[in-house]
């Protein structure tokens, strides 16, 4: 039994490959192709919409006397989904796309539009050079600057990046727990507070005193942790005429002779005797 798919085919030895009749078909014939809408296009005849990808069995043929620039022009023919209207439409080698030719129309396409006006503006800007030196001039400053702007933006990108990146690999609390770099203009202002503030210790430890035992007046200040006595904080002039109002001291009374308020007289502590 002989194989279904052969590959090697048996010649014999005899065998000449000229002495084969070749086939003569038709100049411009037409082959039967399998594709795809190249295009979303609209029925003239029952206006169906024909979307771009839509598979058909389509004939292909070669048009005669159009060319681009020694470039084949191809024409297919398809037929309408709905009424079976016969739609051609070619190719445009020049634009890279196919061209709606009889049957349908093609469907409104922004960015087609969009191109078309972009090459329009750039054909009139390169008429407007070759005639003005000056416009070429200033366009290239233009262009010039816009490169730079965008340059700048691309390393502030750049820059956010490579930040945030660091941002990642160092942890959090260790960012929070650095100090911060002094800079130059916070050195100099605490330069200066500093030497303010050496200027008045300065000025006020030299300040002549009212009283006329002392020569000069000591500036004192609260300490953080305790209060100062108020006696302290008075002169001597005032502390003598307190002192002088006050009278003598009263006399302490012995301890074994003390009493409380309830009349009860209270005693020293054995040292021997432990209180339960």
């Amino acid at each position: 039994m002989s194989e279904r798919k052969v590959l090697n085919k048996y010649f014999p030895p005899d065998f000449d490959p000229d002495l084969i009749p070749r086939r003569k078909g038709p100049k411009n014939s037409q082959q039967v192709v399998r594709l795809m809408a190249p295009f979303s296009m609209r029925c003239n005849t029952c206006g169906e919409y024909v979307y771009k990808g839509k598979k058909f069995n389509a004939r292909k043929e070669t048009v005669e006397g159009e060319d681009y620039y020694g470039i084949k022009i191809f024409r297919f023919y398809i037929k309408c989904t709905l009424c079976s209207a016969e739609i051609t439409f070619k190719t445009d080698p020049k634009n890279t796309d196919y061209t709606a030719e009889h049957g349908a129309s093609r469907n409104f396409e922004p960015w087609r539009e969009e191109a078309e006006t972009e090459e329009v503006d750039r054909l009139a800007k390169l008429e407007e050079e070759e005639n003005n030196p000056m416009k070429v001039l200033e366009n290239k400053q233009t262009d010039s600057k816009r490169e730079m702007d965008i340059l700048d933006k691309l390393q502030d990108i750049r820059a956010r990046n490579a930040r945030n990146e660091r941002m990642r690999d160092v942890d959090v609390s260790t960012v929070l727990g650095k100090e911060e770099v002094e800079t130059a203009e916070d050195l100099e202002s605490r330069l200066l507070e500093e030497e303010d503030e050496k200027l008045v210790q300065d000025v006020f430890s030299k300040l002549p005193s009212q009283g006329p035992s002392s020569s000069s007046t000591t500036v004192k200040r609260k300490a953080d942790d305790r209060e100062p006595e108020l006696h302290t904080l008075l002169g001597e002039s005032a502390r003598s005429l307190i002192t002088g109002l006050a009278g003598p001291a009263p006399k302490k009374l012995k301890a074994g002779g003390a009493k409380n308020s309830l009349g009860v007289k209270i005693g020293k502590k054995k040292p021997g005797v432990k209180p339960l």
